[in-house]
């Protein structure tokens, strides 16, 4: 029994490293699996290797595009993905947790030691994305709850391990615990009167272990947590073909002033973009570009382009209804068109749903009545409906896809394969001005 008791801290480090390095492998190969540019399906589930699904609103996939699922972002496309950093440092403490088990009392305590105090760090970094998914995502995906689990069961292994054996045994315990291995005197016989050479094992029954035990286990942490993140630097493709290959803004000038202009102070780098205020594309786009604190750098031109055949007669139905009418109070905000455009993308789920409601599009009116008291009259000008045309006018002539959202550089598209992961990377590659703000 003594000797279960000794190794299930050991046993429990084990089990956690090997279900943190499931959870962080399953994290990576869904990213990697995106470098490819094209959308693949995400596992989002507590059981490891299950619920994979492609839907936009999988939380996980949330979390896989959000500027805090890589470091490095700028320099390479898509980043370097946190997981791999997770595979490597499990990886490290699932061998580190059978070495221990295996060695049993034979173990030394700088080992116990170490897994106590590095098996914490995991941990740290568990609680640190887990405030940020919390303050920022909004959500938890569950992949990384499985990370964050297995994180605190390695720390609870490491640190029962380490106190259970300053407690399990007795300073007082019989000195023969240990062999004892005492030199031949010149004489052939041993010296009885030698003073004992492990004093420390001796009392506490394991042995203590060398002082560089520590700082080589250490180096090894540190190697084993990079050298999966290195390996997929090395790997990665050149985007440098890819990413100017979608296509220019024919004519970028208009020539009535139909446009929104949106300029932030010192934004100098010009950027179009084309929007739907209900369309949840265009929203997780404007979202992203909020949190890698990329809108505020551009001057921007914002174009509505609602994809409803109330106003838009390139479609035969509506794909986002009542975002005529949105649109049209988009466009009569003039100077405060952003706080307008932001207002109903954080209501877009309840102005589609009045949309479709039995009242339609007079509850969309109320809605945005209720919150911009002053834009009721505006929307159904003359004028506002003709600015709104020529607005959909130079879509028309640019030859622009039926789509939202899309945005222009300049005169250089945007890739919709670069407006998630490879966001930053392409926007500072396409905009290199954009790097030094």
């Amino acid at each position: 029994m003594s000797g279960i008791r000794e190794r299930w801290p050991a046993a429990l480090a084990l089990v956690a490293a090997l279900l943190g390095l499931t959870f962080g492998s399953l994290s990576s190969l869904d990213y990697i699996q995106h470098l490819d540019r094209q959308i693949h399906d995400v596992h989002c589930s507590y059981v490891p290797g299950l619920g994979a699904e492609a839907s936009p609103d999988n939380a996980c996939r949330v979390a896989m595009y959000s500027p805090f699922a890589a470091l490095f972002r700028d320099s390479f496309w898509g980043g370097v993905p946190i997981a791999l950093f997770a595979v490597g440092a499990f990886g490290f403490f699932a061998a580190f947790a059978l070495y221990l088990l295996l060695a049993g009392p034979l173990a030394p305590r700088r080992g116990l030691l170490f897994l106590a105090v590095f098996g914490v760090a995991p941990l740290l970094v568990s609680v640190l994305m887990g405030t940020i998914s919390v303050l920022k995502l909004g959500h938890f995906c569950k992949t990384c709850v499985g990370i964050y689990i297995s994180s605190a069961m390695l720390a609870v292994a490491g640190i029962a391990g380490y106190a259970g054996d300053r407690v399990g045994v007795s300073p007082n315990a019989p000195t023969a615990a240990l062999p004892r291995r005492i030199p031949p005197t010149w004489s052939g016989a041993p010296d009885a009167t030698l003073v004992d050479p492990e004093p420390f094992e001796r009392k506490w029954g394991r042995p203590l272990g060398g002082f560089m035990l520590i700082p080589a286990w250490a180096l090894a942490l540190a190697l084993f947590s990079t050298v999966p993140a290195l390996l997929y630097v090395s790997a990665l493709p050149s985007y440098a073909s890819y990413i100017h290959g979608c296509g220019t803004l024919e004519k970028p000038t208009e020539a009535t002033n139909a446009l929104l202009h949106v300029t932030f102070p010192g934004a100098t780098q010009p950027a179009t973009l084309f929007v739907d205020p209900l369309c949840p594309t265009c929203k997780a786009f404007h979202q992203r570009l909020v949190s890698e604190g990329l809108l505020d750098k551009l001057d921007l031109t914002l174009v509505v382009f609602p994809l409803d055949n109330d106003c838009n007669w390139m479609l035969d139905r509506p794909v986002h209804p009542g975002s005529c009418v949105v649109s049209k109070a988009v466009i009569c905000s003039e100077h405060r068109a952003l706080p307008v455009l932001e207002w109903a993308y954080e209501n877009q789920d309840e102005l589609l749903a009045a949309a479709k409601s039995g009242g339609g599009i007079p509850n969309v009116r109320a809605m945005i009545k209720a919150r911009w008291p002053g834009l009721d009259a505006c929307i159904d000008a003359k004028e506002t409906k003709m600015r709104l045309d020529r607005t959909l006018r130079y879509i028309v002539n640019n030859h622009l896809q039926v789509s939202t959202p899309q945005m222009y550089l300049g005169d250089t598209r945007l890739c919709d394969e670069d407006t998630d992961m490879g966001l930053s990377y392409t926007m500072r590659k396409l905009a290199p001005a954009l790097r030094g703000k």
